[in-house]
């Protein structure tokens, strides 16, 4: 913290602009040693947050015309004296400015060292840095709208006021132990118990908005699951509207699993062609096959492809059957029906389990692709998983300090049920207090910080 840190800011690719951010207590000396306005004089930087034009000039020459922006702390992304640099955005350039602010004193900063230091600078707490890094790596509009609210402190509000709550039921008990003849107990217990049946549902609200918050965050992994032929490389090419998937008329074609991303309405969909299932003598066949259960165990969704054209047979049982022993959510559909129907809704309504939508479509022409995209949406926005709360967890990390802060408070409602002393209360709530602050990254170990901001992109 008491060096100056310097990196590209911006990609290491050909762009309009280029920026090289410094911070740290020497951001000022170090830009005055190699910045000079048109006039060729030293900047002055006594007024924060002032845009200078000027040139960037070292000892073999002038390197760019560039803009520089000079913030001072505490009003700046770390907290600290920061520099802003504006240069042509060509790659070699950016290096050259960056290797000019180096040899004026300042050091490489380390992936996600600026936010890191915004972090123990108490401009941000560690929910909201990991915001920071979801709004980078954000693949839809749904996951940057998620990030950017946590990035305002959605969670850290929330995670704050249960931990005031905890923390003045724990004082109130704490003083009146100390001081019983003026702090009366009775009758706190019901209050008590109150407070943290409330916090338990809130907890837990939040940790139910995990499984979202990761659909978000990742994507919904998607498997395309049907018999050889049924149009399952067809489908994901009507999907990706584009030619992605051999399709031929030959049955096993697809001998491995291929997966593609495509942002469906703002939703994320990792999906994969998979390999027909069907008993198969062929080696490379069956592997594939495997692969296919393998990838559909794993998945949040299931596009189970039938083929309307031919009656159901053994693969389309054997395939069924495993669907309906699953809790997967699977969206059922009828393929080809631009050809003469072998198969009725009733017929494979009968066959399924209740809860699987059905659509019928042709793959081939894409027709019926507009509708199967809304009903996917629709399935992703309704019941147990739903993207319509704008507070979601996102991190793994989070998501267990929430199950054991909740873990402490059912032990307080135990205590309470059992009918023991106010003081055996106070160890799990506090317990409960200290798990909720690991969220906002207060008493978290230094490794644990190191491997967050080790994620981070250099620069940020």
């Amino acid at each position: 913290m008491t060096e100056t840190i310097a990196a590209i800011a911006t990609g290491l690719t050909e762009s309009g602009i280029g920026i090289i951010r410094i911070s740290g207590p020497e951001s000022y000396d170090v830009i005055r040693r190699i910045f000079h306005t048109g006039s060729g004089k030293v900047p002055d930087l006594e007024e924060s947050h002032r845009v200078h034009h000027g040139y960037i000039d070292v000892s073999r020459g002038t390197l760019d015309e560039v803009l520089m922006i000079n913030m001072k702390g505490p009003r700046s992304y770390t907290g600290e004296d920061t520099i802003e640099i504006d240069c042509h955005g060509g790659v070699l350039m950016m290096k050259r400015i960056l290797e000019a602010v180096l040899e004026a004193g300042a050091r490489l900063a380390e992936p996600g060292e600026f936010t890191k230091r915004a972090f123990l600078n108490g401009r941000i707490d560690l929910s909201q840095a990991e915001a920071v890094a979801d709004i980078i790596t954000a693949k839809n509009d749904r996951a940057i709208n998620a990030s950017v609210a946590q990035l305002r402190g959605s969670i850290s509000e929330r995670i704050r006021r249960l931990r005031e709550i905890i923390l003045e039921d724990t004082a109130y008990i704490e003083a009146a132990l100390d001081d019983p003849e003026h702090i009366e107990l009775e009758g706190f217990s019901e209050k008590l118990e109150a407070d943290v049946g409330d916090a338990r549902r809130e907890i837990e609200r939040l940790i139910r908005s995990s499984e979202s918050g990761r659909l978000i965050k990742e994507g919904i992994n998607t498997v395309i699951l049907g018999k050889p032929n049924a149009g399952k490389s067809s489908l994901l090419n009507a999907l990706l509207r584009e030619d992605r998937a051999i399709v031929t008329d030959i049955a096993g074609t697809t001998r491995d699993t291929l997966t593609e991303s495509i942002n469906l309405n703002g939703l994320s969909l990792n999906i994969a062609d998979t390999a027909g299932i069907r008993d198969t003598e062929d080696v490379v066949e069956r592997i594939g096959v495997e692969r296919a259960l393998k990838a559909a165990e794993s998945a949040d969704l299931i596009i189970y492809v039938v083929d309307g054209s031919v009656p159901l047979d053994d693969p389309d049982r054997q395939i069924i059957d495993w669907i309906n022993a699953s809790d997967k959510k699977c969206l059922v559909i009828i393929n080809k029906n631009d050809l003469e129907q072998n198969i009725s809704e009733s017929e494979l309504r009968d066959a399924i389990r209740q809860d699987m939508d059905m659509l019928s479509i042709s793959a081939m022409k894409s027709e019926g692709i507009e509708e199967l995209e809304k009903k996917i949406e629709d399935m992703f926005s309704r019941g147990d998983i739903s993207f319509n709360d704008e507070v979601f967890i996102s991190s793994e990390r989070q998501k267990q300090s929430l199950i054991l802060a909740d873990r402490s408070l059912s032990n307080v409602e135990e205590s309470i049920g059992a009918g023991l002393s106010e003081d055996f209360y106070t160890i799990d709530l506090m317990d409960a207090y200290t798990e909720l602050g690991h969220i906002l990254g207060e008493s978290v170990d230094e490794d644990l910080v190191d491997e967050i901001f080790g994620k981070f992109c250099m620069g940020k």
